[in-house]
């Protein structure tokens, strides 16, 4: 019913991508990107794309497959607490890299941490689509324990009364040194996020809120921006100023859109969105991921033209097969599933909404008429 001519195109990619990431996203050890398709990344596990692997299978009422991934959390678990001692950090510290057992493998970022509050953000959709005891029972350990180790590797500035978050670390958008990387947008939003929720599980259990935990949420640095713009990290602010630095994932929107806005202001978010469209490297090192995760900014921000445009924006990372995949071509892969699972996040976000989304259907999606959309059981995102 829609009149839009990239309805059948949209409707072609969301059916090929639940099948593609139920075969392959939804077993029982994190996946590699490539899934089961063929060997990437030394044919290692990778727990850095979890969210956008398995969180949609929640949204779409498949909460099993999310479970799925969890048990290997809470069975790895006593190995992040090691890494957690080896690092001098509290609770689990996950590893980026890793065999079925969750033992840390060289290579592969260790550094990254965008991975560390996963575990978090997922188990709260499960209790968002069973909202019991036991589901809190069941994953309190692993919750509470990530934000131990997420609380840990912040420090605390006396001079400037705040957290800071790195370095070391290696950030989600992979072109900064980790030296020196401190303060990443997307890294630091996430953290609020995080131990946010970590603090509503402490709630719900009966236990009383983490004074720690509470400082660091009062004292978390700022969100770094430059010119009215969020920037990748606060220390190399250049984001919008350098065209190098225009590459890669431009996850300075992604703490409102993935995530529900900590600390942003959404003039702000909005500046940093159309100069992201504007101005990024499309023909580059861009994602096949990055696309959904662009459209969910734009549709939190009310524009839901822009959304649609950006989850079918054409590009060489963000064609899609007649099986469904998303070959990534500059990262020489035929195969890429965090691009199926995060377009099933965004159209499921863009038709059953989120908290505090405008009433109506298909929030995320244009009001003018030109799009049709029928949905039902999906799963608001926080």
């Amino acid at each position: 019913g829609s009149r839009d001519p990239r309805a059948a195109e949209l409707e072609r990619r969301v059916v090929l991508s639940q099948y593609l990431t139920a075969v392959q996203m939804a077993g029982d050890v994190p996946p590699q990107e490539t899934g089961l398709t063929c060997s990437s990344w030394y044919g290692k596990h990778h727990t850095e794309m979890v969210w956008w692997h398995v969180a949609h299978f929640a949204l779409w009422g498949r909460e099993a497959f999310v479970e799925n991934a969890l048990e290997w959390y809470q069975r790895t678990l006593p190995g992040a607490r090691q890494i957690a001692v080896s690092r001098g950090l509290k609770g689990a510290r996950w590893p980026k890299m890793v065999g079925p057992e969750g033992r840390e493998s060289p290579g592969g970022n260790p550094l990254i941490v965008w991975n560390q509050p996963h575990p978090i953000a997922l188990a709260e959709l499960l209790y968002r689509a069973e909202s019991s005891r036991e589901t809190l029972e069941r994953y309190e350990d692993l919750v509470l324990e990530t934000a131990e180790g997420l609380s840990s590797m912040l420090h605390w500035v006396e001079a400037e009364q705040r957290y800071v978050l790195g370095p070391p670390l290696w950030i989600s958008q992979e072109i900064h040194d980790p030296r020196k990387s401190m303060n990443p947008s997307f890294e630091l939003s996430y953290w609020g996020h995080a131990l946010g929720l970590a603090q509503d599980w402490r709630e719900r259990l009966g236990r009383k809120r983490s004074l720690e935990w509470d400082h660091i949420w009062e004292h978390l640095s700022d969100l770094p921006q430059k010119d009215g713009r969020y920037v990748a990290l606060e220390s190399v602010p250049d984001t919008f100023d350098n065209p190098l630095s225009r590459r890669d994932h431009p996850t300075m929107v992604a703490p409102l859109g993935l995530l529900p806005g900590f600390d942003v202001d959404p003039a702000t978010m909005r500046r940093t969105l159309d100069a992201v469209v504007a101005t990024w490297d499309w023909e580059g090192k861009i994602w096949g991921w990055d696309y959904p995760m662009l459209a969910m900014t734009a549709a939190r921000l009310g524009d839901g033209e822009l959304a649609v445009d950006l989850l079918l924006k054409d590009g060489p990372h963000n064609h899609y097969t007649p099986n469904g995949h998303c070959p990534q071509p500059g990262a020489d892969l035929a195969v890429y599933l965090p691009a199926n699972g995060a377009l099933l996040a965004a159209v499921a976000m863009m038709a059953g909404g989120w908290d505090g989304a405008p009433p109506g259907p298909a929030p995320g999606f244009p009001d003018d008429g030109s799009w049709t959309v029928a949905a039902e059981g999906l799963q608001p995102l926080p």
